[in-house]
């Protein structure tokens, strides 16, 4: 069985999609960008700005769902500069800790110009 969520108290999708979707033991979350949960608009920033709101984001999606950030097996991370890597794996080690997911970081043109981060992620939650 397939369950689509969208999250009281997450940022408003900008577009047709769910904020995660449950497919048996799996819950996949959308690419999650930079955007205020209270105002539900986007708050630019630095680069660790960006990112700790991000993760911030996903985390809630995340226990909305039954899950944590303990739980993610993969995590694709979208970067607007490479030259932000370091300052970006700076905070993502803060959230992540010795639980580390498996990871794809690839620099990427954005639709949204000023933004500099996009993250999704896979998570493994047996029901």
């Amino acid at each position: 069985m397939i369950e689509r969520y969208t999250y009281p108290g997450a940022a408003t999708p900008r577009g047709p999609y769910s904020h995660a979707v449950r497919a048996g033991d799996f819950i996949y979350v959308s690419g999650t960008t930079p955007i205020d949960p209270i105002t539900n608009e986007y708050s630019y920033g630095d680069i660790q700005h960006e990112t700790r709101l991000v993760l911030n984001n996903i985390k809630r999606i995340l226990e909305a769902s039954g899950s944590g950030l303990s739980d993610v097996v993969k995590c694709s991370v979208f970067l607007k500069s490479g030259v932000d890597f370091a300052a970006m794996n700076e905070v993502y080690a803060e959230f992540f800790g010795e639980q580390k997911p498996a990871r794809t970081t690839v620099e990427a043109k954005f639709a949204n110009t000023t933004m500099k981060i996009e993250i999704d992620c896979i998570a493994y939650q047996p029901k």
